[in-house]
């Protein structure tokens, strides 16, 4: 399978923080060719995560290729459930849709869901016991890791400026809004016209970009363009900021236009059926 239409690809830097604005969130897009990508303004302030759903709907009909920067899913296939021992869906839409019932936080926040909901399945603190008890990984973040490029970030860690719980479970909420617009791959096909949100990880983007692991963030203008000069993008339009969501955003945009067309990484040989409809993919890991 090789994705063609896409002419327009999106890369989203997210973010699970309390709050109705967030200036985790960032949002760049660029052209097919080699125009730098470009940062969308918010309307406001900063983004809310419920402005970015309404952003990607509004472009749902587009040729657009949506990455997004979180776990699309909790483990199940090594651990038969994403949270054993509680009666949860076993496929990744149904959970979405029960995750979203059971948070009441604002802006598609799920802090609810791990704080109170199923707080025993989360790793707050040492109270908790061993923080290698809840480093569980999915089947694509075991398959990355052993190609390389280092061990994720679990979904059950939810302490520390590295965690991505409650990013990742806020993006279940989006993805549930998300569902009924337009296809979420691989648990959708890639679809002959249209757009299609897929999972990122933008430490793959860096690494193509030429950057060290431990090394991967860019804050300055000179080394913004050196990478996107790697990825095969003409020099950047000056930011106001040089922070690391916009230079993310901005360099794995980049990345996704030079991969988009790559057969390898649109069936991955690991990527089983099972693992299509519970646990997701990540796009770049092959």
């Amino acid at each position: 399978m090789t994705a063609t239409h896409f002419t327009r690809f999106a890369a989203i830097d997210w973010s699970g923080a309390r709050g109705s604005r967030h200036r985790g969130i960032a949002l760049a897009v660029c052209e097919a060719g080699i125009a730098a990508p470009m940062l969308v303004d918010p309307p406001g302030r900063a983004w809310s995560r419920t402005g970015i759903a309404e952003w990607i709907e509004a472009h749902a009909a587009e040729p657009l290729l949506v990455g997004m920067d979180f776990s699309f899913a909790p483990p199940r296939i090594a651990r038969g459930s994403y949270l054993p021992g509680d009666p949860v869906p076993n496929d990744a839409k149904a959970f979405w849709a029960y995750v979203d019932s059971r948070c009441g936080d604002e802006d598609l926040g799920a802090a609810s869901f791990l704080e109170t909901a199923h707080r025993r399945h989360f790793y707050f603190g040492a109270a908790d016991g061993r923080k290698a008890d809840y480093m569980h990984l999915r089947a694509c973040e075991a398959r990355h890791n052993a190609n390389g490029g280092g061990k994720p970030s679990a979904v059950y860690d939810a302490i520390g400026a590295a965690q991505v719980a409650k990013a990742s479970f806020a993006g279940m909420r989006l993805l549930h809004r998300l569902d009924a617009s337009l296809p979420i791959w691989p648990f959708d096909p890639v679809p002959a016209k249209g757009a299609l949100v897929i999972e990122i990880y933008t430490a793959i983007a860096a690494r193509a970009a030429g950057l060290r692991k431990g090394l991967s963030k860019i804050r300055d203008a000179p080394s913004l363009d050196v990478a996107l000069a790697t990825l095969g993008s003409a020099p950047h339009v000056p930011l106001a900021r040089y922070d690391d969501h916009a230079t993310d955003a901005i360099a794995t945009a980049a990345w996704l236009r030079t991969r988009a067309t790559d057969p390898l990484l649109w069936a991955p040989p690991a990527l089983t059926a099972e693992i299509s409809h519970s646990e997701g993919w990540t796009f770049g890991v092959a």
